[in-house]
């Protein structure tokens, strides 16, 4: 069973789908104590670290955990995505000069330290860009990796009822087979009851709305939008959307709110958790704004399920 260690591991998205691909989770990273409780509960014999990852060395990882043979992990992408008004001008700034984009460097050092068998970065599309793309092709050769790949997948063609467009850098080339099945709000979320029934589903407590608010949705047809404004990106965001239950849903992201198809209420964490493939034995822990982050913010398992099961066959064919 070859063992993972999970950088920026957040709640744990990208190690679940690892996991459900009979992969050992053996250690997760992060700087943010309530997403470490999530990933501790959930993988409970896996060590957690609680620490900035620029203060992490190999040395460590190494008498904590041992050796690994698979590192993944997904650096934060504000520094990169076009959507951030805060987003460097200079594009090389993005990488070397924002902290925040500077993290992606250390998740390199420690994949050039620990020299496991592969490992899979993901971010968001902003890092294809060049001279971006060159910059990160240059520090992965300086650490002896010459060939890398920048694999661009859709999570909604691995069956995760949300859609999600992310890259995925590796040392392999990664393609997995699509699903032939298209699973749509309905599949995911149907079967739910009523948060403000009796249940025993976890994170599926009603999410308050104020009066003046809930007028509005009261009012909103499905495929409409309570709030829309023009992004850093000059493109219109949409949030508070009703969704349509036969069609898949709009990205998750951690601040994204939608409201029930047929229902006058928000959805859930629970329920956002559904849209990105995490099943109901998965807890989220926190308050509910910092659980929603951790649904948003994560690699659908269903997507991370598969990319695991390809790589396991590609190494395999490799030897």
């Amino acid at each position: 069973m070859l063992k993972v260690l999970d950088l920026f591991c957040g709640a744990g998205g990208f190690s679940l789908g690892f996991k459900q691909a009979n992969y050992e989770i053996v250690c997760g990273v992060d700087n943010f104590e309530p997403v470490l409780r999530t990933f501790s509960y959930n993988f409970s014999s896996a060590h957690v670290i609680l620490e900035d990852i620029k203060k992490i060395t190999y040395k460590r990882i190494k008498e904590e955990v041992g050796e690994v043979d698979v590192i993944i992990g997904g650096p934060p992408c504000e520094a990169f995505t076009f959507a951030s008004a805060k987003i460097q001008k200079d594009p090389l700034d993005r990488l070397y000069v924002d902290p925040r984009g500077q993290l992606l460097l250390h998740f390199i050092r420690l994949v050039g330290d620990l020299k496991p068998i592969f490992f899979v970065m993901e971010n968001v599309r902003g890092i294809l860009i060049s001279p971006i793309k060159e910059a990160i092709l240059r520090e992965f050769k300086r650490i002896g990796y010459e060939n890398i790949y920048f694999n661009v997948l859709h999570a909604e063609d691995y069956g995760n009822p949300s859609i999600r467009t992310r890259v995925f850098i590796s040392n392999l080339k990664i393609f997995p087979e699509k699903s032939k099945v298209k699973r749509t709000v309905w599949d995911a979320i149907g079967d739910l009851p009523s948060p403000y029934t009796i249940h025993d589903i976890p994170n599926h407590d009603p999410v308050p709305v104020s009066e003046k608010k809930l007028i509005k949705i009261l009012r909103l047809k499905r495929g409409s939008s309570l709030i829309s404004f023009l992004g850093a990106d000059n493109k219109i965001k949409e949030n508070y959307i009703r969704l349509k239950f036969n069609q898949i849903a709009p990205t998750v992201m951690g601040k994204s709110r939608f409201i029930h198809p047929v229902e006058n209420r928000i959805l859930t964490v629970r329920e956002n958790a559904r849209l990105m493939s995490f099943p109901d034995h998965f807890i989220f822990f926190g308050g509910r704004e910092i659980q929603f982050d951790q649904v948003g913010e994560a690699v659908p398992p269903i997507l991370a399920k598969a990319i695991a099961l390809y790589c396991l066959k590609a190494i395999k064919e490799l030897k």
